[in-house]
């Protein structure tokens, strides 16, 4: 796409410590640096979730989600890629959902894209 003809980068934000078990709200809320076309995220645990909940991550721009779809990570998985629209405003990393059994350790968040 597009966004190769720029110079690619990405922020990974800590939305947790690594051994505590992870809970609903705003977790982490910054301003990027300056005008930012976010072209893919991912999220990412140190410890899996587990129980039949999926752990849903949303991405707010100034209270509004930024997601058309929010971020998901399967039951005893550590991953997840979803795809989101341009963000230049401040940000929140929300938790919406944890596992129902356990609720996961060591969120990451990694926006990625290009300065415009």
């Amino acid at each position: 796409g597009l966004e190769w003809a720029y110079s690619v980068q990405s922020f990974i934000i800590a939305c947790s410590d690594e051994t505590t078990l992870l809970t609903t709200g705003t977790k982490v809320t910054f301003r990027l640096p300056y005008a930012f076309t976010l072209t893919a995220v991912r999220a990412s645990l140190t410890t899996a979730a587990t129980g039949g909940d999926l752990l849903t991550v949303d991405i707010n721009e100034d209270g509004s989600t930024i997601l058309s779809t929010k971020i998901t990570i399967d039951a005893s998985e550590t991953t997840s890629v979803s795809a989101a629209t341009p963000d230049n405003a401040q940000i929140t990393i929300d938790i919406d959902q944890v596992g129902n059994t356990a609720a996961g350790k060591g969120l990451k968040v990694a926006l990625i894209g290009y300065k415009t």
